[in-house]
């Protein structure tokens, strides 16, 4: 039988050493049993590398290391105890959330309890357990980092969504933390594994480009969830980027260094294409779909505005031989003057926030002018949902909030002496701001663009009603 040479054997040696082999004895046992295959082969007439080859497919890319596994949970007691907790909580959680998501859809009771239930078996019991195990089975201090940044961003991830889902208060910090903790630890700790690797040289450029996917995928699932801006544009970008050029890429190098593709990396590309794809697709039509919702509703505003305007209009006309009619003028022009005041305030917040670098963005087409006040059009405002300035952010103490309290007082003086005090009271509630406005200031610390736009227009229609209100008082006097 053929002996195998020094340098054969050790080259062997560094290959199955390279599996983290942990295990005494277990190492020395592999690579003698490898070499005795070896040998066998070349008994056959095959040169070293052709046998060495042979016998690398036979035992299987991951066949060393489940023998290792093997080994310590027949000899291992803490090893056989923390994979049992790290197999049943792993099943059982997400069995629970699986179960919890289709409760929390049909608006089944039981749902918020499985969901908690199930997010503190993943984070507090499959997490911990599985890093045990890991530990366990590699004994590597130069993947500790790794594991622990793996541990607390996953975690942070599970709480993040559980709070956001159950509208728990520190969602979006919990939230944020998990994607700062995956992006800037988990991540690159995971490429510089990979990039140590020599037996992956040529896919190094893949693992980069896939890391850049993945975090930018991450961040707009971020953006998406605390309602941030570009977080479609993110979203897509990651998806182009890792199911167009890095799964392709890396299938094609897998391929081309492989024989025949196995099952479990088929299974894994179709998967994470699967759950990519449908994620930046569905990003899209709902952003869409909760565009066009609030557009809707702030249209039908506009139209209610313009029917109000038009009813006490006709109003006033059927007066206009009377006596009264001067009184209605007066009323209609402070009316009138108190809406434009408000539509000032509107077009400010579409300037500064429709603006770069801050200057207003100069965009007529965006406000039109029709008979009875501004028309905004809501669907070519390019960041609806962008935070607008603290100064007109219409919260108390602002600018723009004191400039229209300060004309409401005026106005209030003014009516007030049109009609008897117990009539006017009646509609007082009408003009009341904290009826349509902010009465504090937020824990968020401000408001969008949109919801600033619709407190206002809901303003000025109720500004119309008490308009109509007193119209009819004055008449009827």
């Amino acid at each position: 039988m053929p002996e195998l040479e020094k340098h054969q054997i050790e080259q062997i040696s560094h290959d199955i050493s390279s599996q983290e082999i942990t295990f005494s004895h277990l190492l020395e046992d592999l690579i003698d049993h490898v070499c005795c295959d070896v040998e066998n082969e070349m008994q056959k007439g095959l040169n070293f590398a052709e046998a060495y080859s042979r016998v690398k497919k036979m035992i299987g890319p991951r066949r060393i290391k489940e023998i290792q596994e093997e080994t310590l949970y027949l000899v291992d007691t803490k090893y056989r105890f923390m994979k049992n907790i790290m197999k049943i909580s792993g099943v059982a959680g997400t069995i629970m959330f699986g179960f919890a998501a289709m409760f929390k859809i049909q608006h089944w009771p039981g749902a918020g309890i499985m969901m908690t239930l199930g997010a503190i078996i993943l984070a507090f019991a499959f997490m911990p357990s599985a890093l045990v195990v890991l530990w366990k089975e590699t004994h590597s201090r130069k993947r500790v980092f790794l594991f622990i940044s793996a541990f607390f961003s996953a975690m942070l991830f599970i709480s993040g969504v559980l709070f956001k889902i159950q509208h728990w208060a520190g969602a979006g910090i919990v939230l944020s933390l998990a994607v700062i903790s995956g992006i800037c630890f988990f991540i690159p700790a995971l490429v510089a594994d990979r990039l140590k690797d020599q037996e992956n040289k040529g896919k190094r450029p893949v693992f980069i480009l896939g890391a850049a996917g993945i975090i930018c995928y991450i961040t707009g699932m971020l953006f998406k969830m605390q309602h941030w801006p570009g977080s479609g544009f993110m979203m897509v970008s990651g998806g182009i980027m890792l199911c167009i050029i890095v799964f392709p890429w890396y299938t094609w190098l897998t391929w081309k260094e492989d024989s025949h593709i196995r099952a479990p990396f088929i299974f894994l590309l179709v998967g994470s294409i699967a759950l990519i794809v449908p994620g930046v697709l569905i990003n899209l039509n709902l952003q869409n779909s909760y565009n066009e919702g609030y557009y809707s509703h702030q249209e039908q505003l506009q139209a209610l505005f313009n029917y109000r305007y038009k009813i006490n209009q006709s109003l006033m006309t059927q007066y206009r031989d009377s006596a009264i009619h001067l009184k209605m003028e007066q009323l209609h022009s402070k009316t009138t003057g108190l809406i434009i005041i408000i539509g000032n305030i509107q077009t400010k917040m579409i300037e500064e926030s429709e603006g770069k670098h801050g200057l207003s963005a100069q965009g007529p087409s965006k406000i039109s002018q029709s008979e009875s006040e501004r028309q905004i059009q809501y669907k070519l405002l390019s960041g609806p949902f962008r935070p607008v300035a603290e100064e007109i952010s219409l919260l108390p103490g602002c600018t723009s909030r004191q400039e229209l309290d300060t004309a409401l007082s005026e106005y209030l003086k003014y009516v007030s002496g049109l009609t008897a005090t117990e009539d006017l009271c009646k509609y007082n509630g009408l003009l009341e701001p904290s009826a349509y406005l902010p009465a504090e200031i937020p824990e968020s610390g401000g408001i969008s663009l949109m919801s600033g736009l619709h407190s206002l227009e809901l303003f000025k229609n109720g500004i119309l009603m008490f308009e109509s209100y007193l119209l009819l008082s004055i008449a009827s006097s």
